[in-house]
């Protein structure tokens, strides 16, 4: 007799990896989604919406990148989530 196979089968890998390509795709969404709003003055840069967008689409996609090893598009959304962050705690105090 085999021993019963343990840890998530296929199908909790798979609900998983659909998980995060979502998780991924709703970054990649609001990221795209400040842009064109800033672009389309409907946001401005220092709007908290936009900064919010920015900083949640960043750690969207930079999950992501972690989960894939894709490092340099890792560093590149850690170092926009953390320009966003900063941003909207100075956009915050400021009022």
């Amino acid at each position: 007799m085999s021993a019963p196979a343990t840890g998530p089968g296929p199908a909790a890998n798979s609900a998983r990896e659909r998980f995060a390509d979502a998780v991924g795709w709703c970054g990649t969404a609001a990221i795209l989604g400040a842009f064109a709003l800033n672009s389309f003055h409907v946001l401005g840069p220092h709007d908290a919406r936009y900064l919010l967008l920015n900083l949640g689409g960043a750690a969207g996609v930079g999950w992501v990148c972690w989960r894939k090893r894709a490092w340099q598009a890792f560093w590149l959304e850690a170092v926009w989530g953390l320009v966003a962050a900063v941003a909207l705690v100075r956009a915050v105090v400021a009022g």
